[in-house]
């Protein structure tokens, strides 16, 4: 029986760290050496192989940059490998599971990204059970394909889609929800994987990897009292070339006269600009209320059920791929990895 192999592939963040006893300071460890840390791993039924970024790095100072590291480094390996797990800082693991999602087209192999709230050597760390579950989830296969064919995301026993999560607390262990989408699997006894929730590539292509991520992206987020002076500053601004508008409840806003001149303005301009809601959970229905009617008149691209997270790295990928301004709206409207419903 072929054992499936796994890269694990780390990034930075408190799941690779371990405590200095003698000053209490966090280290990043050495990962050659993982075995040695969780010798629990050799119970896997699986090949594991490690790489590290040359210098780790906090979440915090995740971008578009280091996405397409790691991305390179999936692409470089993708056949060598049945399954890959990536380990990063949990503060931006959604914006960066989106961000993959979409740099990997035509992924028919696992990527699952996992961290920690606590660092590995701590004694109630959480790191142990996240690391080893995603290297199973990444390993399960089924008729020698794998089961898992996309972007995931593993977080205190549940596998997520990875564009479809949000990082909802700092402190539990339970930081992470899909409110919009059902988990892809659940870590018990055993694992439960829901078949009909699986995202599958149509293609029947080779991997294809699409590292051109503009950055001429923004976020607005709208409040009570939002001054004109204010928005006018954000989206007149020259080098801005997409916009995510967080809206109300199912994507309503102001219907000022100079709030929808100054949107109209702009997207006559070539700004595209994307409606998603603030709320943690549901879908921008645009025309639904006379609150987001104009907003849909004007042009502005509905984000559906889409996160945060997903929306401005979609944009990022569609504006660095060059998409037709002419088409722009119906493909950002149209689910390209199980984004948005």
């Amino acid at each position: 029986m072929h054992k499936p192999n796994i890269l694990l592939i780390y990034t930075g963040g408190t799941i690779g760290m371990v405590k200095n006893p003698n000053t209490g300071a966090l280290i990043a460890f050495d990962f050659d050496s993982i075995l040695n840390k969780i010798p629990e791993l050799r119970l896997l039924d699986c090949q594991i192989e490690t790489i590290s970024f040359d210098e780790p790095i906090d979440s915090s100072n995740m971008n578009p940059e280091y996405w397409a590291d790691i991305a390179a480094v999936i692409g470089d390996n993708y056949h060598d490998f049945d399954g890959f797990v990536v380990l990063h800082g949990s503060d931006t693991m959604s914006y960066s599971a989106s961000a993959l999602s979409f740099m990997l087209e035509n992924l028919a192999k696992p990527v699952i990204f996992t961290g920690s709230q606590l660092p590995i050597g701590d004694l109630r760390t959480d790191a142990k059970e996240n690391m080893i579950t995603s290297i199973q989830m990444a390993s399960l296969q089924k008729d020698g394909e794998p089961v898992i064919r996309e972007v995931g995301l593993y977080f205190e026993y549940k596998l997520y889609r990875g564009n479809r999560t949000t990082k909802i607390n700092a402190e539990h262990f339970q930081a992470f929800e899909s409110l919009n989408y059902p988990n892809l699997a659940e870590s018990g006894v055993h694992l439960n994987v829901n078949d009909e929730y699986l995202w599958r590539t149509e293609e029947e292509s080779g991997l294809i990897v699409r590292t051109k991520m503009n950055k001429s992206v923004g976020i607005l987020k709208l409040f009570p009292g939002i001054s004109e002076p204010y928005i006018a500053s954000i989206i007149n601004s020259k080098a801005l070339k997409g916009l995510v508008l967080e809206t109300y409840g199912s994507g309503n806003a102001t219907t000022e006269d100079w709030f929808i001149d100054l949107m109209k303005g702009a997207i006559d301009n070539g700004l595209h600009v994307v409606n998603v809601t603030q709320c943690s959970g549901g879908s921008v229905i645009m025309g639904q209320y006379e609150t987001s009617s104009q907003l849909k008149s004007i042009g502005v691209i509905s984000g559906k059920d889409i996160t945060t997270e997903a929306a401005i790295t979609k944009l990022m990928y569609l504006l660095g791929e060059g998409v037709n301004a002419t088409d722009f709206k119906e493909i950002y409207e149209t689910p390209l990895r199980g984004e948005m419903s």
